[in-house]
């Protein structure tokens, strides 16, 4: 069976990660998480200081680029973390500290590109998975398979909120969805690679879904893709 790339998009929290990652496992393909990526460098410029007060130092940061080393390791329980510079800070990017700055350091354009390039490089034999923002729209306009993840604000917030208590942080609710509606609004207005549905992506609105209901949906729209190919 021929190889696809799929590129699922959404907005903050809406469980594209969770289902591109079961996705990638389920089909034997590679799965990147772009977002991490992006955490990873907002964590970079937490810890460098180019952060103060919910700003980021824009041209320290594009300075500093080329010291930034992103890599990805599959743990032995098959969970995958994010390496910064060989350093694995999955656990400290999930935060809300770097939660609260990511939408403005991913709205820097030379930020993206330099990214976009890297994600660009992961996809050239296909048999990926990525999720993100601009997947479908930007890193991968050609890919055959495009989702778009869509849940309200409030059930993201829900989420969100459950998903750090798991880890032990403890969190305000509506601090977590301040922070969703604000990533949104930065997502969606940033002039370089905004968020926005592909026109020939697949919709799937996952409030009232189960991750095995999303799943069941996903696998069915990849199959009937690879076996049209």
């Amino acid at each position: 069976m021929k190889k696809i790339t799929v590129a699922i998009d959404g907005y903050s929290s809406s469980g594209k990660s969770t289902m591109a990652r079961r996705l990638a496992k389920e089909v034997g393909y590679l799965y990147v998480d772009s977002g991490a990526m992006y955490r990873a460098v907002t964590l970079y410029a937490i810890r460098a200081g180019l952060t103060r007060e919910g700003h980021v130092d824009t041209s320290g940061l594009i300075g500093v680029l080329p010291e930034i080393k992103i890599s990805f390791a599959l743990m032995p329980d098959g969970s995958q973390h994010t390496l910064l510079n060989s350093e694995d800070v999955e656990s400290e990017i999930r935060g809300m500290e770097v939660s609260a700055l990511v939408s403005p350091v991913a709205a820097i354009p030379e930020v993206r590109r330099h990214l976009v390039k890297v994600q660009q490089s992961y996809g050239v034999d296909k048999g990926i998975v990525m999720d993100g923002r601009d997947i479908g729209t930007t890193v991968f306009p050609d890919a055959e398979m495009k989702v778009f993840v869509e849940a309200s604000p409030e059930v993201r917030a829900n989420r969100r909120v459950l998903e750090l208590e798991e880890k032990g942080q403890k969190v305000n609710y509506d601090e977590v969805y301040a922070n969703i509606c604000e990533r949104d609004r930065i997502d969606s207005t940033r002039e370089e690679s905004p968020l926005r549905k592909a026109e020939d992506a697949l919709v799937l609105d996952n409030d009232n879904l189960s991750r095995e209901q999303q799943m069941e949906w996903l696998l069915e729209r990849f199959r009937e893709i690879t076996h049209a190919k």
